[in-house]
Parts: structure tokens; C-alpha cells; sequence
């Protein structure tokens, strides 16, 4: 009896490819999206949110940026050859077929949706414009001079979901939170942008790091600006806390951090300050469970 070794291989390759067009070996993505949604979660349930429901979020925000990151790779296969940090991906490197990458994404999003069915029909409604913005996104990296806001959108847009989840509407909070997202994307995906910037002007890629050229530094920490006074008046609107406050001073830090990284507009420090973003979101979601844990007290 001959053992099948070659061809077991061949099918843990296929699946690390898999893995890799999923950007499941990259988690920063899935937190970027994560954290808005279970700042969503936590204002929208008192504090006391239904663990069904931030199961089926958690799982979703999992699935669908999976779903967009192949989206993202078909869009830009043309592309990811030619850009030094993307050459390397499955599809550019021919590892994965177009049409497996397509089959992909349609598993990936009816798997997300059927999720969604499990919720009431508003946001279910709202899963179907969500959709169309995770499909989308990468086109607009062809005509838009300013994507990463088209980005924050669609990072963004589980919070209406979620309050529509939890309360069957969706308040003014939900969409001034959602404003503060689109500016922290812009604020994030335009560190990530600084590093592709010399590929991206020769292949015809836009980017906000393009647009804002010479003052993308300021540009970034005026978004980080925006975010924080967003996030301050939604606590104010909603009568938190001195602890949720904390937690947005401590976000601060992060970003006055983040000057000290991308001033010089090196790419290393620029991606690590785009990695950085995830305890910008950190601290926000702590300082909003800290202020329901001293309430519930």
C-alpha cells in the first residue's frame, strides 16, 4: 500500500493558500474592523450586550473581511505583481486560480449572510448595502483619490448593524460613530499607504497618501483629531463617564505615538505604526467597559 504523501501536501499547500489570501496569517485587519463593532455592541446593549448576538458579530467580522480580501486580490491581481509587498500573494504567484478565488469569496459571503439571517430584518437589509461596500472598495482604488474613506465606510458599517441588531433602529450615535471610524481609517490606511506610495504612483494606484502628498503626516494626526472629537461627543451625547474618557486620552497617546513614527515617512515605521492601530482601538473599547463595569457598581 503506497502512502499518499505527495498528495497530502499538496492539499496543506492549498490550504495555506488559502490561509494567506484570506489574510488569516495577518489578524490586524479583522481587529481594525472588530473594535468599532464591539464599541457598537457595548453602547448599543448598555453594557450588557446578548452573547448570541456578539458571537454572530465576531463571526461575521471574521468571515467578511476575509471575504474582502479576496475580493481585494482578484481586483488588484493585475496589480499585487508589480508592488514589492504584494508580490508575494497567492494569486500574483499563481498558487490559487481566479476562479478558486472567486468560489472563495462566494462561500465566504453566503456563510457571513447566513449568519445575518439569524437576525431581525433591518439588519439583514443593512448586511445587503454592507456587501456592496466590501465588494466595491477595491474598485474605487482605480478613480477615487481618496479610498481609504470609502474604506472606513465599510470597516465601519457594523455599527448601524449592530444597533440595528440590538434595537431594531439605528440613532443618530450609530452614524456619528460611524463619521469616527471613517476618519481613523483614513487616519490608519494612510500609514499603510505610505508604504506602497512609490509603487502605487507607478502603476496608476490612488491613495490618501498620494492626495495629501507633502502633508500626509498632518493629514493623518488631523484624522486622528477628528476621530477622538467624534468619539468625545458621542460619550458626551450618551453621559459617560469619566472612564470612558481615560480610555480615549490613552487612544491620544497612541496617535501622538504614531507622529513620532511616520514623521520621517520611513515604510517600516510607517507599517508598524499602522499595526499600532489596534491599541487605538483597544483603549477606546476599554475605556467604554470600564465605564459600564463602574455603572453596573
Amino acid at each position: 500500500m503506497k502512502i499518499q504523501t505527495p498528495k497530502i501536501q499538496d492539499l496543506v499547500n492549498k490550504i495555506n493558500s488559502y490561509e494567506r489570501l484570506m489574510r488569516l496569517d495577518k489578524p490586524i485587519g479583522i481587529l481594525l474592523l472588530l473594535w468599532p463593532t464591539l464599541w457598537a455592541l457595548l453602547i448599543a446593549s448598555a453594557g450588557k450586550p446578548d452573547w448570541i448576538i456578539v458571537l454572530i458579530f465576531i463571526t461575521g467580522t471574521v468571515l467578511m473581511r476575509s471575504a474582502g480580501c479576496v475580493m481585494n486580490d482578484i481586483a488588484d491581481s493585475q496589480y499585487d505583481g508589480l508592488v514589492e509587498r504584494t508580490q508575494h500573494r497567492p494569486l500574483p504567484n499563481k498558487e490559487v486560480t481566479k476562479k478558486e478565488a472567486y468560489l472563495l469569496a462566494l462561500a465566504l459571503s453566503v456563510m457571513a449572510f447566513a449568519l445575518v439571517c439569524l437576525l431581525n430584518v433591518l439588519t439583514i437589509k443593512l448586511s445587503v448595502l454592507a456587501l456592496f461596500l466590501a465588494m466595491t472598495y477595491p474598485l474605487t482604488k482605480r478613480f477615487f483619490v481618496m479610498p481609504q474613506a470609502y474604506l472606513g465606510v465599510a470597516f465601519g458599517f457594523g455599527i448601524p448593524m449592530v444597533f440595528a441588531a440590538v434595537t431594531d433602529a439605528v440613532p443618530a450615535v450609530a452614524w456619528l460613530l460611524l463619521c469616527a471610524n471613517v476618519f481613523w481609517a483614513i487616519a490608519y490606511d494612510t500609514e499603510y499607504a505610505m508604504v506602497d506610495r512609490e509603487d502605487d504612483l507607478k502603476i496608476g494606484i490612488k491613495s490618501s497618501a498620494i492626495t495629501f502628498g507633502r502633508f500626509d503626516v498632518i493629514a493623518i494626526m488631523l484624522c486622528y483629531g477628528l476621530t477622538l472629537a467624534l468619539l468625545g461627543l458621542a460619550g458626551y451625547q450618551l453621559k459617560l463617564s469619566y472612564a470612558y474618557y481615560v480610555g480615549l486620552g490613552l487612544a491620544a497617546c497612541v496617535a501622538l505615538y504614531h507622529y513620532y513614527l511616520i514623521r520621517a515617512r520611513i515604510r517600516a515605521k510607517c507599517f508598524q505604526a499602522f499595526l499600532g492601530n489596534n491599541w487605538f482601538g483597544f483603549f477606546v473599547f476599554a475605556g467604554l467597559l470600564a465605564h459600564y463595569l463602574i455603572r453596573a457598581h
